[in-house]
């Protein structure tokens, strides 16, 4: 997504639960099953409800069902439990007294300056002045200054029973007249009251319940404290049929409903009735699927009960299937971002019917596959799959595909086509989370299918093995797609106000875009790491990249390591958005899992700061701002229209200078201790260089640091270029830029990080945020004839502001690629990549490492900044290669010569990948010169030349 972003947790048995916590949780069933043996035979009623009003609720098409409406308006949550028996209200008066009205009909009935009416009761608080300790500080740390109150000790046998009724804080006057009312926050009781549900097995566990005479059973568990009473819908099939209703049991200790099916219910469809109060409704019946689903019928409807050991759910081979072996260093990942339904929708060599889909990639003679085969070969090592959990935003039976009519290049008519059936049509980034657990059924070719869907991705994920390449998921986490009674809620209708992180109003917030989940309170942090491990487990997951890290608790994520490394039985590496934005800003809740807070954690996080540098501007720009100019794009050597007309000569060359400055910075991974010569000719550490108020330098070894020139996220380097470069820029010359990109990425110490279709000059004709803008402007085309340029103004929705901008750019022919220019790009590319991997010099282990073996030439305010040099030591450096290796990359227009004393009499040679490539160009890097005699190399223009001593 854009960046406008207690103990130990046990996986569950999806995810290598512990045996010994297996065995326990059995012990607990086994002594529920015979009470729900007889429960099942004959179904109890459920909150006074007959058998029949259960089955249909459970068959209904509407999933939730109001038992006692409540006149109650909705009030804003202003207090907070801290734990389970202190309560703040942050900003209150301290006159008058204190009182918690419950009512568990929902009945309370508060109006100022009168006495409450339909409580069942009243608990009288006390207030407190005494020390918070570490848990409950960190609980309350972004919560407003206000009287703190504890509820008595007599009174707290009643907490469970408050938890799931209605409760509001009155303050009143002496005769009993409210003065002032509010909800209360319950997180922080629900997670003291029921810390033990931290090692509680939730989901469903196919055949792993006690043994019976008659064969296996199945436990069946949610999380559900609040809630009143639950049941389990059971469907005979997948699709329909006569639905069996099962009362739950709870576990008082960890708020756990519990039920034990006899012998398996492997393949069957379920789900669960759960009676919950939700403010200003009342008592609520929803049906809801499960939160730990890996199964699921179409479009989410209900959950489905798979084995995820059984033959149904794998691909032939997959058991004996082998896969890439473990990096030795997270330096060595390179990684290609890349979106399902992209890869394959526009491929012909596909079957039809696999086209977007996950079998796609099982197609080895297909285009999209022979060139994904081709990267690996040269150095690529990771596959990074968009969102490929189910998601909300794709309908996964009878999509619309779109009708996209022939116009010109800069016409509106594409994008109104597109934009008409976006909400129906078969595309979407998926950054719409609707269940962690279960693979998205649109890439499925049978999304009816539990088990089907299952063994698909598997198929994939087998695949890109099978072709050298390990696979990532990009996990969304930090929000889900709905919240509280929408239809597409499921935690929020299960535990309402827990799950979401709320404000200060008890609103929910929405910082990440959608509604913000709260990773800090314990469950939804357990959610988070056992459906990490399961995906590491279960899918043979080889990386994770997560969406708006930053929104995370850095503890959080280091358990979460822990626990995918444990499912996996071997290193598992992690890289997230580290964006540091929104209401969890700057600490404001926890330590976060951001840019400045990760250090020696070993979780990487994605870097701006070369980013911007190169590219010129900011992720968001719109406008003329749209036209700022970087290193790559022309700052002050080829000023575009725009820039022209701005204040030139000294202001723009120290604007280049700093540009260059931050480049080096990229180049030298970004690590805070690292020193450099600045553009103004002082020896620094990169943590003591400003970036925008911040730490240029920010992370502790190079393994923490994703470098990266474009993604998903905001316009393709090729658009952007198309903005920023002067407008007579050559074809060919914009193809080389492009490369310069590549380039820096991969000649940059951390994790290289490449976006799908920038190695074939990927444009989405100008789209700056083309997440729901359909295959049209998504499209990649693996005949290398059609990059996308002039495919129609992208969608008004986020672009139509900047139309009259983009418009004259998408109209001229000259930009638009030529087949012969794409495959240049790509063939070069692949040579960058080859040279990356030829050298553990250009993926450093350690900041050590970086600090003795790196130096950058050609630095200080003399300096020509149109050139970046870098010289590489590896004398006596593992997997080296070379015993030292100097690298130029030039991004002017025009030739330039550098001289350098302490490279005089050097045997130096081009790099062999460059000596043998056959990437056709009039100004290849092979044309680059070296004069032994005087040190001098003299560089072709937009270029980047690697030389080395052997």
């Amino acid at each position: 997504m854009s960046e406008d972003k207690h103990g130990q947790y046990a996986t569950s048995a999806h995810a290598g639960h512990p045996a010994a916590q297996r065995q326990r949780a059995h012990r607990r069933c086994a002594a529920y099953v015979f009470m729900l043996l007889a429960t099942v035979a004959s179904p109890a009623s459920m909150a006074a409800a007959t058998g029949d009003a259960l089955r249909t609720a459970c068959d209904a098409a509407e999933t939730t069902t109001i038992l006692h409406p409540s006149a109650e308006p909705a009030r804003d949550a202003r207090a907070y439990w801290l734990d389970r028996q202190l309560i703040q209200w942050p900003g209150a008066r301290v006159e008058g007294r204190f009182r918690l009205y419950h009512s568990a009909t929902a009945a309370l009935r508060v109006q100022a300056g009168r006495t409450v009416a339909g409580a069942d009761g009243r608990i009288e608080l006390t207030a407190v002045k005494a020390k918070l300790d570490a848990a409950q500080t960190e609980r309350a740390r972004f919560i407003g200054a206000g009287p703190r109150f504890a509820v008595p000790q007599t009174a707290l046998p009643q907490l469970p029973a408050l938890m799931r009724a209605q409760v509001l804080l009155i303050r009143e006057d002496a005769q009993g007249r409210v003065l002032d009312a509010t909800a209360l926050q319950t997180p922080g009781a629900l997670d003291d009251l029921y810390a033990a549900a931290d090692s509680a097995l939730l989901g469903v566990h196919v055949n792993e319940g006690p043994m019976f005479s008659a064969g296996p059973s199945t436990p069946l568990s949610l999380w559900a404290p609040t809630a009143r009473a639950v049941a389990l819908c059971l469907y005979p099939s997948q699709t329909g049929g006569d639905t069996a209703v099962v009362p739950m049991q709870q576990d008082v200790n960890t708020g756990v409903w519990d039920t034990l099916q006899r012998g398996s219910v492997r393949d069957r469809a379920y789900a669960y009735l759960v009676d919950v109060f939700v403010p200003s409704l009342g008592i609520v019946r929803n049906r809801v699927t499960d939160p730990y689903s890996v199964g699921l019928t179409a479009d989410s409807k209900r959950s489905v009960a798979l084995d995820l050991d059984d033959a149904s759910t794998k691909p032939d081979g997959w058991d004996a299937a082998s896969r890439p072996a473990p990096l030795a260093s997270p330096t060595d990942m390179t990684i290609y971002e890349l979106h399902v339904r992209d890869f394959s929708i526009g491929d012909n060599t596909v079957r039809p019917e696999w086209r977007g889909k996950y079998l796609a990639f099982t197609d080895a003679d297909a285009a999209g596959m022979r060139h994904l085969r081709a990267l690996g070969k040269a150095g690529m090592t990771d596959v990074h799959l968009l969102p490929v959990f189910d998601i909300a935003t794709v309908p996964e039976r009878d999509c619309v595909t779109p009708i996209i009519p022939d116009a010109a290049a800069d016409s509106e008519a594409q994008q109104a086509a597109s934009s008409a059936v976006a909400a129906k049509d078969c595309f979407n980034w998926g950054y719409d989370p609707y269940h962690f657990n279960a693979p998205e059924g649109s890439y499925a070719t049978d999304p009816d299918d539990g088990a089907g869907r299952v063994r698909e991705f598997r198929a994939m994920v087998q695949s890109l093995h099978a072709a050298g390449l390990r696979v990532g998921m990009d996990m969304v986490y930090n929000h889900t797609t709905s919240s509280g009674q929408a239809s597409s809620s499921v935690l929020d209708r299960i535990v309402p106000g827990y799950y979401q992180r709320l404000d200060a109003n008890g609103k929910i917030e929405r910082s990440t875009c959608c509604d913000n989940t709260a990773t800090e309170h314990r469950m939804m942090a357990k959610l988070m790491i056992e459906s990490a491990a399961l995906w590491a487990r279960h899918y043979r997951i080889d990386s994770f990249r997560f969406d708006l890290m930053g929104h995370q608790p850095r503890a959080a994520m280091e358990r979460l390591q822990r626990a995918v490394d444990a499912a996996a039985g071997r290193h598992i590496d992690l890289i997230g958005e580290g964006w540091n934005f929104g209401e969890i800003a700057n600490g404001a809740r926890f330590v976060q899992a951001s840019q400045l807070s990760l250090n020696d954690s070993g979780i990487a996080t994605f870097s701006d700061r070369a980013r911007d540098a190169l590219r010129g501007g900011g992720c968001c720009d719109s406008g003329d701002a749209l036209m700022a100019q970087g290193l790559l794009s022309g700052l002050h050597y080829a000023p575009n229209a725009v820039a022209a007309g701005l204040a030139a000569g000294k202001d723009q060359r120290e604007a280049l200078l700093r540009a260059a400055d931050m480049a080096r910075i990229g180049l030298a991974g970004t690590l805070r201790d690292v020193r450099m010569i600045t553009s103004a000719g002082d020896t620094r550490r990169l943590a003591d260089i400003d970036y925008a108020g911040q730490p240029a330098g920010y992370v502790a070894q190079p393994g923490e640091v994703v470098n990266y020139v474009e993604n998903h996220d905001n316009p393709t380097l090729f658009d952007i270029f198309a903005l920023k470069l002067p407008r007579d820029t050559s074809r060919e010359d914009r193809a080389r830029v492009q490369l310069l990109g590549a380039a820096f990425v991969s000649f940059s110490q951390g994790i290289a990080y490449y976006h799908a279709g920038m190695e074939v000059l990927r444009s989405k004709s100008l789209d700056r945020n083309s997440f729901d803008s359909g295959d049209w402007f998504n499209r990649l085309d693996w005949t290398y004839i059609d990059n996308g340029f002039g495919a129609g103004l992208p969608p008004a929705r986020d672009n139509g502001k900047d139309w009259a901008l983009l418009k004259p750019v998408l109209a001229d022919p000259s930009i638009k690629p030529r087949p012969d220019n794409i495959a240049w790009m790509r063939d070069a590319f692949n040579d960058l990549l080859k040279i990356r991997s030829s050298s553990t010099l250009f993926r450093m282990r350690t900041a050590h490492d970086v600090e003795t073996r790196l130096s950058f030439r050609n630095v200080g305010p003399q300096q020509n900044p149109l050139v970046i040099a870098a010289h590489l030591d590896g004398a006596g450096y593992a997997d080296a290669g070379f015993r030292e290796i100097l690298y130029f990359i030039n991004v002017s227009p025009e030739t330039q010569t550098l001289t350098f004393p302490e490279e005089l009499a050097k045997p130096y040679v081009l790099h062999p990948v460059q000596r043998a490539s056959d990437a056709a160009d009039t100004r290849p890097a092979r044309d680059a010169r070296y004069d032994a005699r005087a040190g001098r190399f003299t560089i072709p223009p937009r270029t980047a030349t690697v030389y080395v001593i052997e």
